[in-house]
């Protein structure tokens, strides 16, 4: 069977399930943007009507009942980092890995640090959790929430400084995965008013990073969802 590249997947066909506020979509949406690709936003709603992600249409698309999921010529893709890789091996320019083995180690040990260490710990399921069955009220989650973000964030600082990789971006002179991954858990750190003043270095990288029309577009508040 033929792989279909790049040039035979219409707009139609790549499909993102998304939710404006979601970091692990917003990373997905960034990437799609860098690579200039066109595609359909079908939002899933985390809190309304009990969360749409955990409706039958939906576990039917991802039993984990999670965003994103993307979707091209019929297959679906699960888990932002699986699909903004798979979109960097079918659409390579720009690519968003470096190209020696060891570089691209260091990335997705970046990206990884985000996707898997800071972010899941406090992302809905889990704040519901604290709320629901350990009877967590508000002011505690946001202590969970800050604490989490601030401890993580700030070893990214120290790894940033550790490698030496960093240019203007996370990882050389034009964005890579790792600013995918960064520029979305800032925008949590952010709203969730964490204390960045130990990271002055990725507060830069970010800044950057909003300079360009692929991160611009894929904010969460320019999502037709957001004012829904």
């Amino acid at each position: 069977m033929t792989e279909p590249t790049d040039e035979n997947v219409s707009t139609a066909d790549r499909t993102l399930y998304t939710y404006f506020r979601s970091s692990a979509a917003y990373r997905v949406r960034i990437a799609l943007n860098l690579k200039r690709l066109d595609y359909r936003s079908v939002p899933v709603h985390l809190l309304r009507d009990g969360g749409q992600q955990d409706q039958p249409e939906y576990r039917a698309i991802n039993p984990f009942g999670l965003v994103p999921s993307y979707r091209e010529n019929g297959r679906i893709v699960r888990q932002s980092l699986a699909i903004i890789e798979y979109l960097d091996e079918s659409c390579p320019e720009p690519p968003l890995l470096p190209s020696t083995p060891f570089a691209r180690a260091e990335v997705r040990q970046f990206a990884m640090s985000v996707a898997c260490d800071i972010h899941p710990i406090n992302n809905p399921r889990i704040l519901k959790y604290l709320e629901r069955e350990l009877h967590a009220d508000e002011g505690m989650r946001l202590q969970w929430m800050r604490h989490w973000m601030q401890v993580g964030l700030e070893a990214l600082e120290a790894l940033l400084a550790g490698t030496g990789a960093s240019g203007r971006f996370c990882h050389g002179n034009q964005p890579t995965l790792a600013d995918c991954c960064l520029v979305p858990q800032l925008f949590n750190a952010s709203r969730f008013e964490v204390d960045l003043s130990g990271c002055p270095r990725l507060q830069d990288i970010d800044a950057a990073c909003q300079e360009l029309t692929g991160f611009q577009e894929a904010h969460p508040n320019r999502q037709p969802d957001a004012a829904s």
